[in-house]
């Protein structure tokens, strides 16, 4: 630990005098300053279910880091709801504040000379923004998931936010009526917690269980559960012990440990934003990860739960089978998990799971047996041709038929393509094009879940493709192809599309191209004008100014 407020006669102890006095304020005796000075960085918030209870859990964390001998100190970090925002313009902010989470966090520690962070977090962008920090910093740290909402039911169904997604592209095709449209509205979200499938949020709390940075189990817990705030407690404990120990986030955060976080997201069938987001957490934690180390992966393992948003069940039906323990375990049994890697409590993977059966309950259907996966290959598939020459993401659990030509459908923005999508202009055999919409030109690369779930609402998911610059929720399934990259706004291939153009997006040859010539794409290059930036001050205009490609992971840091 630092020592850095230490109480002695030293020259430095009286330098730091000053500092002990303000510390005095808020609760530091003299026997204090010698203890390791912990930040709770706390994502608490009312303005989204997945946030309304960190509080909770931060004080659990708080109390049990003091009994085991620490200083904790709280703060507050920033969220914003992917679920309110989607599909308007404040979802341009979404991305932006991962960027404004691991920065805030790491402005703290630093100006505190913390000796340790518990980043404690709910919504989508806590857990990269927290991570991306964390590995910056590396000093002893560890993840405290919010907890999943329990799932909402009506007609004897489970419901989850996208539920609601999909009852308006329902609606919108005559499937449903207003009534049962209201009703799904009413009971999809019944409680806190972060949105119930497989989606970015468990995809990413899954993902860091997996790479040693969370507590075991601790990434399907429903957020209303008592077991959730005793690992809140448990954690800060675990934290203390890291301190003490000297160890760093970046000896638990190394290759190895990167390939066991993409083995279990793709055996999870969980969300494409996880190849954004580990990327960039690689780029800070300074280990090589590229989009053909995913493609690698991909092509090794299989898609093991039967999740939503394709599949049949939500994270607390997950967690009840048995967890991510359980889905690492059977992966371990199989040779596709570094079991000699690192985690938080200082024991390996292997340590980790030695208890853990090596096949799944039989009494369960969430986890599929080793020789009956839900697919043979992992489902997050990475996509390259003439349309992205430096690469694009498809998501293809639950699709029929990984293939389509058809002629495109150019939209400009999210909201004409919905639009176009409820008035019944989109028909089956059409590929869509959303542009314009990524990190750069949106700002913020957007998801879009409005389009993809209106498309699925309308009855066609398995007759409609659609390619954009921008992102997908992980709520987000279909023949989608998303982080299409060079992005539209810097003059990728995307941008010179037109109306008509046969585009083929195929995820089993993992190529998306135009069937355009190179002589006409070059004429349409010269012709081509960037158009005028959407945000010309404040922090969209500053994001705009810094971020990289997605294929880089979308970092603002480079």
């Amino acid at each position: 630990m630092s020592n850095h407020l230490r109480s002695d006669a030293t020259t430095a102890g009286v330098q730091r005098a000053p500092n002990r006095a303000m510390l005095r304020a808020v609760g530091f005796g003299d026997g204090d300053f010698g203890k390791p000075i912990i930040g709770i960085a706390n994502g608490y918030s009312t303005i989204t279910p997945c946030n309304a209870g960190l509080d909770v859990l931060a004080r659990r964390a708080e109390a049990a880091a003091r009994a085991a001998g620490a200083m904790p100190q709280l703060f507050g970090t920033i969220t914003v709801s992917d679920g309110i925002s989607m599909g308007t313009e404040g979802m341009r902010y979404s991305l932006v504040s991962r960027e404004v989470i691991a920065d805030s966090i790491e402005t703290v520690c630093g100006a505190e000379s913390m000796d340790g962070v518990i980043a404690v977090g709910g919504c989508d962008k806590n857990m990269p923004g927290a991570m991306i920090a964390i590995a910056r910093m590396n000093i002893p740290a560890i993840f405290v998931y919010g907890g999943t909402i329990k799932p909402g039911h009506l007609h004897g169904r489970d419901l989850t936010v996208v539920s609601a997604f999909e009852a308006v592209g329902q609606y919108g095709a005559g499937r449903i009526d207003e009534r049962e449209l209201l009703e799904v509205e009413r009971h999809a979200c019944p409680g806190i917690g972060s949105c119930g499938g497989m989606f970015t949020a468990n995809t990413m709390s899954s993902v860091f269980e997996a790479m040693g940075m969370s507590l075991p189990g601790s990434s399907t817990m429903a957020a209303e559960d008592a077991e959730k705030a005793e690992s809140a407690a448990r954690s800060g404990e675990v934290l203390v012990a890291a301190v003490r120990r000297g160890l760093l986030p970046r000896a638990i955060l190394t290759r190895e440990a990167f390939e066991n976080g993409i083995t279990v997201a793709m055996a999870l069938g969980g969300s494409t934003n996880a190849v954004l987001h580990l990327l960039a957490i690689a780029h800070s934690a300074g280990v090589p990860l590229t989009l053909d180390d995913f493609e690698a992966i991909r092509a090794r393992v299989p898609v093991l739960c039967d999740l939503k948003p394709s599949g049949r069940f939500v994270a607390t039906d997950l967690h009840a089978a048995g967890g991510v323990p359980q889905v690492m375990k059977l992966l371990l049994a199989h040779g596709l998990l570094h079991g000699d890697a690192l985690t938080i409590s200082g024991e390996t993977v292997a340590e980790t799971l030695r208890d853990v059966p090596s096949v799944p309950r039989r009494d369960q259907e969430v986890i599929r047996p080793w020789d009956r996966p839900l697919y043979a290959e992992g489902h997050l598939a990475v996509l390259r041709g003439n349309l992205a020459p430096e690469g694009a993401v498809a998501k293809i659990t639950g699709v029929k038929e990984p293939r389509i030509t058809g002629p495109a459908r150019i939209f400009e923005s999210e909201e004409e393509c919905l639009e176009a999508i409820l008035a019944g202009r989109v028909r089956p055999g059409d590929v869509v094009v959303i542009r314009y919409e990524g990190p750069r030109g949106g700002p913020g690369m957007r998801e879009m879940l409005a389009p993809t779930s209106a498309i699925i609402g309308a009855g066609l998911g398995d007759s409609v493709g659609l390619i954009t610059d921008g992102r997908f929720s992980g709520g987000t399934y279909g023949l989608v192809v998303g982080h299409v990259a060079p992005e539209a706004a810097v003059g990728g291939p995307i941008a010179l599309l037109e109306e008509g153009d046969l585009i083929t997006i195929d995820a089993r040859e993992r190529l998306l191209s135009a069937d355009v010539c190179k002589d006409e794409m070059d004429r349409r290059r010269e012709a081509w004008q960037p158009p005028a930036p959407r945000s010309t001050a404040g922090v969209l205009h500053k994001y705009a100014r810094q971020v990289s490609s997605a294929s880089l992971g979308a970092v603002t840091d480079l």
